[in-house]
């Protein structure tokens, strides 16, 4: 079976770049610089559940992304999470947070509809991953 990305996630984000074993996407939603990482796996729920070598790339990948987006103007904090309890397909949240974000100090989910992105406002963050997803 070949890896096909949950039509949530897809409505939900915009493709960033392709990493060894991530597709990278920026989470729709202006307010935060969220990324979301989604192993190409077909059937991957969870982080434990891959194989070793699997779980190796997927962690060195998101350590990258974290520090990315930690290195972002404003970030004081970044937040790292696979919860998948409204998509089960595997895909971990990584979410640049500051003091007196929107949400703050509570989690981004729910807090309130999302702000998307307005036309070419996300190419900055997107050239920033694609850069990344180069060097890997």
């Amino acid at each position: 079976m070949d890896f096909s990305l949950d039509p949530r996630l897809a409505a939900d984000t915009l493709f960033a770049a392709q990493f060894p074993l991530c597709e990278v996407r920026v989470m729709n939603e202006a307010r935060y610089p969220w990324l979301v990482a989604v192993p190409r796996l077909p059937d991957a729920v969870e982080l434990f559940g891959l194989a070793s070598q699997d779980g190796e790339q997927a962690w060195a990948e998101i350590q990258a992304l974290g520090a990315l987006v930690g290195g972002l103007p404003g970030v004081g904090k970044v937040n790292i999470g696979a919860l998948g309890n409204m998509v089960r397909q595997l895909h971990v949240h990584i979410v640049g947070r500051h003091e007196g974000d929107p949400a703050w100090p509570g989690p981004v989910w729910g807090h309130s509809p999302a702000k998307p992105y307005g036309p070419d406002e996300a190419s900055v963050l997107i050239g920033k991953v694609a850069a990344l997803a180069k060097r890997f």
